[in-house]
């Protein structure tokens, strides 16, 4: 909550807030076990892991913007004197995640900001920090249970810093389908990895359920059936829905149910972690969706 990116930034503690109420409220809110994230201070590697997918400097002049009261990476990321050390605590909450998720069998959703998947190894942007999914893949593969990773990013914009961190890794699977023309400009078709371990579905405006109902059953699970995950992290952004005021797909929440149910048909160790999702109804009823065809409610 105390990122703080302003009153009328769309990436804001209110999204948390929201999908927090609506969880509580359910009928099977009894099936949720809440946690809290790992301090960094007990969790050493969290600062190694961010120094290894990101540039060092970066990360220095990241926490420099937040020690002098903060201030803007670019136009649309905003910084704030927490949001250093929220962004640390966040990556600890995805690892937390990862941990759960190979020792129970179970899947966890880490409900975290700030975002992820545009942050580039040199800097932040599009409301992103540090590359939540690639760290935590990368931290994945370190576990001797775990010998391939796939990630499948469904936020409605192309996650340009996870696939530019885990393309050159044979071990690592990127899997995309986002709204093309738009933010940020990449994930075209063309753009398949250095390992062929690289999928993007670009999909045009106004696309709704059935044309992402037809991508999921003939090219999203056939790829992620055939690279044969150990884990499958999914970036789970919200803002194709209909509803989404920074997009124009228009999917409605319970399909995001739907994505679920194919995704257990590739493996149950899924960790979710947030992304984007900006209408606070629908980005709410969203995870619900998605959290309620896990448990199988």
């Amino acid at each position: 909550m105390t990122h703080d990116t302003g009153s009328f930034h769309p990436e804001n503690a209110g999204r948390l807030k929201a999908i927090v109420a609506a969880l509580e409220q359910t009928p099977w809110a009894d099936h949720l076990d809440w946690r809290e994230p790992t301090p960094v201070t007990q969790r050493g590697e969290v600062d190694s892991l961010i120094a290894q997918i990101h540039n060092p400097r970066y990360v220095t002049a990241l926490r420099e913007i937040a020690h002098t009261g903060g201030g803007q990476i670019d136009g649309d990321t905003v910084v704030s004197e927490a949001s250093y050390a929220v962004a640390r605590l966040a990556v600890s909450a995805w690892l937390d995640g990862v941990d759960y998720v190979l020792e129970t069998g179970h899947s966890a959703f880490v409900l975290a900001r700030p975002p992820g998947h545009h942050a580039v190894r040199d800097r932040g942007m599009g409301f992103c920090l540090f590359s939540n999914a690639a760290i935590a893949a990368h931290y994945a593969l370190e576990k001797s249970t775990i010998n391939r990773v796939a990630i499948l990013d469904w936020d409605v914009h192309h996650g340009n810093g996870t696939q530019a961190l885990v393309e050159q890794n044979a071990a690592i699977a990127y899997c995309s389908l986002h709204q093309l023309p738009a933010y940020p400009g990449t994930g075209h078709s063309s753009e398949t990895g250095f390992h062929g371990n690289v999928l993007n579905l670009p999909m045009p405006p106004g696309s709704a359920s059935a044309d992402y109902d037809a991508q999921f059953e003939q090219k999203v699970i056939p790829f992620l059936k055939a690279f044969r995950p150990d884990l499958l992290i999914v970036s789970a952004g919200y803002d194709a829905t209909a509803a989404d005021p920074l997009a124009s797909v228009n999917l409605n929440p319970q399909d995001y149910g739907t994505f679920t149910r194919q995704c257990l048909s590739v493996t149950p160790n899924i960790l979710f972690g947030l992304e984007g999702g900006y209408d606070y109804d629908a980005l709410s009823q969203s995870v619900l969706a998605t959290i309620a065809a896990r448990l199988g409610v």
